[in-house]
């Protein structure tokens, strides 16, 4: 569909037009929404129009929050850990962003839109949280208002610039989308050039579970700094013996631990990706013997059964 076409379709059915692209974009699926709101706000016939259109944009959005919130009340930090899978940056793992939500509560959900990346995972790890519903869909909708409402407002006070440069996009349409594909590719070379990074980083020397058991066995065992999220660590329990970590606050973990004692990272992320960033953290902050567990805490929680039953 050409830019002509869209325009008519808005102005012809702009409220479904809205609630579809804003569900689906919500939901997960690479489809922009900003665009499509910001051209609907300088189409809209009338304060009317824009009100309707916000409505459908805040229920579309909210819809897609509740569901992902079920999932995440359902499946618990497996919902999470997916996300973290499918992320073409392993080193961007959920647990970070889920410490960073725990400690903002629910002002969180009302700055979500804004925030890359955080709009996906917000609403499972509320879910996985057991957020109250009542608190997690006010803040939902109130966030989504903001978001959808900023972009039609922007759209509806400019529209004479918005529908110009539309002109001009419609004018030279070839060049518009070898522009799009062009800065599409960027982005995604420089997401690949990430993951490339990351594991020329995940050189950093591991720990397998064998010897993280036989060294905690030792005269002198690793300080484990578990650093899962904290509705996994409510699902299945702690680990003995480990102190609960976040990325952002590790020297608060560390205490007086001394920098030549030995330290274990331990994550539930792909790649052991935030196990690997918080070892290299701490090496540069010149703690001397620091190393990622191997395989994560699902290695961990498999050598722990092996040692039961043996």
């Amino acid at each position: 569909m050409d830019i002509a076409q869209l325009q008519q379709t808005l102005q012809r059915d702009a409220v479904t037009v809205v609630f579809l692209n804003v569900l689906l974009q919500q939901l997960g699926l690479p489809v922009p929404a900003v665009p499509t709101l910001l051209l609907a706000g300088s189409l809209a016939a009338g304060p009317g129009q824009l009100g309707a259109m916000l409505a459908a944009a805040t229920l579309a959005s909210v819809l897609a929050d509740w569901l992902w919130y079920g999932m995440g009340r359902r499946f618990g930090y497996r919902v999470l850990a997916g996300l973290c899978r499918l992320s073409i940056n392993p080193a961007s793992c959920v647990s970070q962003t889920e410490a960073r939500f725990v400690r903002w509560g629910l002002s969180s959900l009302v700055v979500a839109k804004f925030v890359p990346g955080f709009s996906t995972v917000a609403p499972p790890i509320a879910g996985a949280l057991r957020m109250a519903l009542p608190g997690f869909l006010a803040a939902a909708g109130a966030g989504a208002a903001l978001w959808a409402g900023l972009a039609l407002g922007i759209g509806w006070m400019m529209r004479d610039t918005v529908q110009a440069v539309i002109a001009v996009l419609d004018a030279h349409a070839g060049r518009a989308v070898a522009v799009v594909l062009g800065l599409a590719g960027l982005w995604l070379g420089w997401k690949l050039w990430q993951k490339y990074r990351f594991r020329t980083l995940c050189t950093v020397p591991h720990v397998t579970p064998a010897e993280l058991l036989e060294a905690l066995a030792g005269e002198a065992p690793p300080l484990v700094l578990d650093l899962r999220g904290a509705s996994m660590i409510a699902e299945t329990g702690p680990i003995a013996g480990a102190r609960v970590a976040e990325h952002d606050r590790l020297a608060d973990a560390l205490g007086d631990w001394p920098k030549d004692g030995p330290v274990v990272t331990l994550c539930a992320c792909p790649e052991d990706a935030g196990a690997v960033q918080a070892a290299r953290q701490l090496l540069q902050a010149g703690y001397r013997s620091v190393r990622p567990l191997k395989g994560g805490y699902e290695a961990w929680l498999e050598a722990t059964r092996q040692g039961v039953a043996g």
